[in-house]
């Protein structure tokens, strides 16, 4: 069954601390009917729009459960990401990413991949935290530039997916997370497609796993 990308198998270790939606809240409800929705399997279908809801306020509950997934993950191979292990942010030879947020650090920066990814989690667990742009209170209305930030988010979360498939995968198998891994970015890809969140070009370093998981879904 697809719960157990949320109930979060064995490893219960979180790289940052979760983002929690209040509870009782419209969002903690959409979040509850997203999570239903997974466990029928059909991910195309768990992805999209459900009717009469915001745009806005599904790709914000997404966005934080997304992250939520993605620093569990993580949160399993710190140990075998390290200065020495990565000493640079790739996804695979050809990709590359250098750090930079536009304000704290303006000019990219070449680091490794644990600080880099400590630089990604932090600055989005910023974003999430920031009311202004993820009001958590009913009939806040999202600012204007939400859904560009959304996007540059989930661009951000994708690098970490493409680091740890590209140079941790033996680890994931080793510990057993691969079915979990897959689950969880099948569903961000197809969430991300559905909405066209993504450059194609960004999604490069993944292209023929997202080919696969597709293919296998028509």
């Amino acid at each position: 069954s697809m719960t157990s990308v949320h109930s979060g198998s064995r490893s219960s270790k979180t790289f940052k601390p979760k983002k929690n939606i209040p509870e009782g809240s419209h969002q903690y409800e959409l979040l509850k009917h997203a999570e239903a929705t997974l466990g029928s399997g059909n991910l195309r279908q768990a992805v999209m729009l459900p009717e009469g809801e915001d745009l806005n306020e599904w790709i914000a509950v997404n966005t934080v459960d997304f992250f939520n997934q993605i620093n569990m993950l993580y949160g399993t191979i710190t140990e075998f990401c390290t200065e020495s292990s990565c000493p640079v942010m790739s996804a695979g030879p050809r990709y590359e990413y250098h750090w930079a947020d536009g304000t704290n650090i303006k000019k990219p920066i070449k680091c490794s991949a644990p600080k880099y990814i400590d630089y990604l989690m932090t600055w989005v667990q910023d974003q999430l935290d920031d009311e202004t742009l993820f009001p958590s209170k009913i009939g806040v209305p999202f600012p204007k530039n939400f859904m560009s930030v959304a996007k540059t988010i989930l661009k951000r979360l994708f690098r970490v997916y493409a680091h740890i498939y590209h140079q941790h995968f033996d680890s994931v198998m080793r510990l057993q997370e691969e079915a979990h891994l897959n689950t969880s970015f099948k569903h961000f890809i197809f969430f991300v497609q559905e909405f066209n969140l993504i450059d194609r070009r960004e999604l490069a370093p993944l292209h023929e796993l997202i080919e696969k998981l597709g293919s296998k879904d028509r």
